[in-house]
């Protein structure tokens, strides 16, 4: 942390912050790669850092690249191995050296073989519980954990907002107020789990720096995650990632100092704890 510190103070002074940089972890395909995208389409001005754990295998993240080379920087990160997340820190803090918005968007629900929603208690396994927590709330709060130099210093940038922002993407069945059907076990643990240290961070964060962190519900978007389990949801309940994205962008953009430590849906509205 210590050299991270270092590398942010001294990039900070001679980097040129115009636009903003914003950070997208898990980048590489669905709510992720659309949030870089969009966040690219926005303007000619500022930089995104577009994080996943094998760059060169995200097609899609690698189109974009080629596209806006200038203002897109492609980095190798696996949540679930915090040296990846330090060496992602370090070439942040010797490209930038500051970041305005960092978004974590990476997040597990099933692997063939490997992980599934329980239906039932009978079906809960460590193995998946453990899983679920590592890759859901232990990666994102660690990444936090080594950007934190780079967003305070993101935080006394001029772009604009006047604080840096941290948007974790969270789910609707993290909520243990909104719980009335069970099931999903290591799923909404590990959502309730991310929410709770988030917002533990965000009263450390926002008491000493200029920084603020909230959780997003993107609702039940159409991605390889979510695809699996869209049999019995409605079709005005199915959106699009285009769609999801633009109104979390829209919260993001509007988000006050004061709504450090909330938890929102994609439309605006707070969701219970």
């Amino acid at each position: 942390m210590a050299m991270a510190r270092m590398l942010a103070a001294r990039a900070f002074s001679s980097t040129a912050t115009s636009g903003g940089v914003s950070m997208v972890q898990g980048a590489s395909r669905g709510i992720g790669l659309e949030f870089v995208r969009q966040l690219l389409k926005r303007s000619d001005e500022g930089h995104v850092v577009a994080t996943c754990r094998a760059p060169d295998s995200a097609v899609e993240l690698q189109k974009l690249k080629e596209e806006h080379s200038r203002r897109l920087t492609v980095l190798p990160l696996d949540v679930t191995d915090e040296s990846t997340i330090e060496a992602a820190a370090t070439s942040i803090g010797e490209t930038h050296g500051s970041l305005n918005l960092l978004i974590n968007a990476t997040g597990i629900l099933s692997i063939p073989n490997v992980i599934h929603p329980e239906t039932t208690l009978s079906k809960v396994q460590k193995s998946s519980l453990l899983l679920a927590y590592e890759v859901n709330a232990v990666g994102p709060i660690l990444v936090i954990k080594h950007m934190w130099p780079f967003l305070k210093a993101g935080g006394r940038s001029e772009t604009g907002r006047g604080f840096s922002l941290v948007a974790n993407m969270s789910a609707r069945v993290g909520s243990i107020g909104d719980n009335g059907l069970g099931g999903w076990h290591s799923y909404r643990a590990s959502k309730t789990a991310l929410n709770q240290l988030t917002k533990t961070i965000s009263v450390e964060l926002g008491k000493k720096d200029n920084i603020a962190c909230i959780l997003l519900h993107p609702g039940t978007v159409d991605t390889d995650l979510s695809r699996p389990f869209q049999k019995n949801v409605p079709k005005d309940k199915l959106f699009t990632r285009e769609f999801s994205v633009q109104k979390l962008l829209s919260i993001i953009d509007n988000a006050k100092k004061s709504d450090n430590g909330k938890f929102f849906a994609w439309d605006g509205q707070e969701i219970p704890w």
